[in-house]
């Protein structure tokens, strides 16, 4: 019997040992850094930290997690797109890079053109968040509300232009009401001004709101997966509330520079599908409210074609700017 583990790693490896029967350099031999374009703290930063200790057991070698934050993820994104393509310099990012070509339109790099897809890392459903006194207890209620009351409910963002503001925007328009955009820095400080009652609501990862709704300081209307999380198992799907066109999900990838060695590529994504593999970086995710959900580096760029357009939509739709 052929063991399929064993055949994808020695596919995997083929190409770097080719290189070294060339007498190329072998890698990874020196330490491997993976830049986070936002401050610590939030999941993106929370998955690196999780992923690195998995590919530094399974690469054999350290990598290390670097933050650069700023311009809403575009500055790390830069700094790798500007990087050697030599396998050492890496990017986990998040939604955001399907976001900034319709939202920057100066963007100084391409993601499909100037990036390297690795893998998909994980997901996380978007949830409808708002404050238990708005008066509304389901999806249809809010939706009669904001008939009602056309652009006065508010909703929080971590600024113009994030996931969380277009990932409302997209679900306003699907339920053809309009609202009140408050945006503040980070969905962390949205989220606290809804649990102070100054916000209505907001849309933010299944991981970013989770505590707030099991503690009762918040209320889940509605959930964007094909199922209903174990974690609040209380919140309906979209479709389950009356929205099935709603489809939004969080996701977090790894890309390298642009023209880094197929055979770096491949072995980067068999380290990543290892690593989700095990069981205890599915739990630790877990616990963050997120999946582990591997890709293959042509699925990976698929998603993100789809989701530039689908942002770019949006961004016209909505008429978002940013300064």
């Amino acid at each position: 019997m052929i063991d399929r583990r064993a055949f994808a790693r020695g596919a995997a490896l083929a190409p770097l040992a080719i290189a070294r029967a060339r007498g190329e350099p072998a890698w990874p031999d020196r330490v491997i850094r993976i830049i986070v374009p936002f401050a610590a703290g939030a999941f993106t930063d929370v998955s690196a930290r999780l992923l690195v200790t998995e590919l530094a057991e399974e690469l054999g070698q350290s990598v290390i997690v670097e933050n650069r934050g700023g311009a809403g993820s575009v500055l790390g994104t830069t700094a790798v797109v500007r990087a050697a393509p030599d396998g050492y310099t890496l990017l986990l990012t998040d939604t955001s890079l399907s976001i900034s070509p319709g939202l920057y339109p100066d963007l100084a790099y391409d993601p499909l053109r100037d990036l390297a897809q690795i893998s998909r890392v994980a997901l996380s459903p978007s949830i409808l968040l708002v404050r238990p006194d708005l008066g509304v207890r389901t999806l249809a209620e809010l939706v009669a509300l904001g008939r009602q009351r056309p652009g006065e409910v508010s909703f929080g963002s971590g600024g113009p232009g994030s996931s969380a503001h277009l990932a409302m925007e997209l679900m306003l328009d699907v339920a053809g009401i309009r609202g009140q955009h408050v945006p503040f820095r980070g969905v962390a400080a949205a989220i606290t001004e809804i649990m102070a009652g100054r916000v209505d609501m907001v849309i933010a990862s299944l991981a970013a709101g989770v505590a707030q709704v099991k503690a009762g300081t918040l209320l889940g209307l509605a959930l964007s997966a094909d199922q209903r999380s174990p974690l609040l198992p209380q919140v309906p799907t979209f479709a389950e509330a009356g929205l099935p066109a709603y489809r939004m999900m969080f996701w977090w990838g790894l890309a390298a520079p642009a023209g880094t060695p197929g055979g770096i590529v491949e072995r980067l994504n068999y380290a990543v599908n290892v690593a989700c593999a095990k069981p205890r970086l599915r739990a630790a995710f877990a616990q963050q409210a997120a999946i582990a959900a591997p890709s293959t580096p042509g699925e990976m760029r698929a998603l993100l074609e789809r989701e530039i357009e689908l942002w770019k939509r949006v961004i016209v739709r909505a008429k978002v700017t940013v300064q």
